[in-house]
């Protein structure tokens, strides 16, 4: 049965996934957070030899990082335990390690829930995306914008930059006194923790060590969310005909890992399921997927095959598809030749 006949009840089907364990989401931090700490250790007592040497156990903690970040994102959606007092403590203190204030990322990743696929409600906390119409359209300064933007090497080089150390450091305009309070928390315990370090082991050793997780921690992040919703026949609809559980299940891809990579990124590869519940913990995703037979049938992505979202820049409202500015031609000439022909 195809997921389309399955939408209405798919929800349903997920929901007995929801609800967290207290004893495995501790088990998780201490397997996640302990690992990262001891590995930041080594990799500083490796860097007095060399930091070629240092650097295997920096690999290693950035992927703990990314597995830090998921623990930070189920807290932000209140699933990582039962207790919101719980969730917000814990993902206060992930987020000061992923450089993310709890209540200011929570509340751009809720609206991206609300809305990714949505063409009538981009522009937060989703990836810059141009229809193929509107690329068109465009003044020549958004379109190379826009091409600078979706470059992989500005995207993924320069964006862990600007997103983790730039953009969640201040608030929106209108964000509530809570969200303020606790940025600015993040920032202050941030800013302590830093000059702790620098005073303790040089701001060298922390900046090469800390500098090095951070941009592959990052960029392995931003890659991640933008492979599970860049996928050749994702969805993208005009609010009309917009539904939530299509948006999740065919708009979310399933990326199929290795089991250790499955680990350090926390099962966010079940990306469907997330969207479809976010209230399922990220220890329960594969479950939910292998339980819910109409969820194998969803967009699947490997390692491999990932790869190829790299080329896709537009969305083409006409094919329901993503496609390559080096197609952009060759569709702009067949849109004139079909408005040009006269009418019958």
């Amino acid at each position: 049965m195809s997921v389309q006949e399955n939408t209405k009840n798919l929800r349903k089907q997920v929901a007995p996934f929801e609800g967290s364990t207290t004893r495995e989401s501790v088990w998780q931090i201490i397997n996640t957070v302990g690992p990262f700490i001891l590995l930041w250790f080594l990799a500083y007592q490796s860097l007095s030899i060399s930091y070629w040497l240092a650097l295997v156990p920096m690999i290693a903690a950035a992927g703990f990082l990314v597995r830090v970040f998921i623990i930070f994102h189920d807290c932000t959606h209140h699933s990582f335990f039962r207790n919101r007092k719980a969730n917000r403590a814990v993902g206060t203190a992930m987020g000061v390690l992923t450089l993310f204030p709890f209540d200011q990322w929570g509340h751009e990743h809720s609206v991206h829930h609300a809305t990714s696929g949505n063409l009538d409600k981009r522009g937060t906390g989703d990836i810059w995306t141009l229809t193929v119409d509107e690329y068109l359209a465009a003044p020549l300064k958004l379109r190379l914008a826009y091409r600078f933007y979706r470059n992989p090497i500005v995207m993924f080089g320069l964006g862990p930059i600007y997103v983790f150390a730039l953009k969640n450091r201040f608030n929106r305009k209108d964000a509530r006194k809570k969200e303020r309070m606790n940025t600015y928390l993040t920032n202050v315990i941030l800013v302590a923790l830093i000059t702790l370090f620098c005073m303790t082991i040089g701001w060298q050793s922390f900046l090469l060590i800390q500098g090095t997780i951070f941009m592959i921690s990052g960029s392995t992040g931003i890659w991640l969310f933008y492979v599970q919703h860049t996928f050749e026949d994702s969805y993208f609809e005009e609010d009309k005909d917009w539904e939530y559980v299509k948006a999740a299940v065919e708009g979310s891809s399933f990326y199929k890992l290795p089991k250790l990579l499955q680990f350090l990124t926390g099962n966010i590869g079940f990306h469907h399921v997330h969207h479809l519940s976010p209230r399922v913990p990220n220890y329960k995703l594969e479950e939910a997927h292998n339980q819910t037979e109409p969820l194998k049938n969803v967009p699947t992505i490997t390692l491999a095959t990932s790869l190829k979202s790299l080329r896709f820049r537009l969305w083409d409202e006409n094919a329901k598809n993503f496609v390559a500015f080096k197609d952009v031609k060759a569709l702009a000439k067949k849109r004139i030749s079909v408005q040009a022909k006269p009418e019958l």
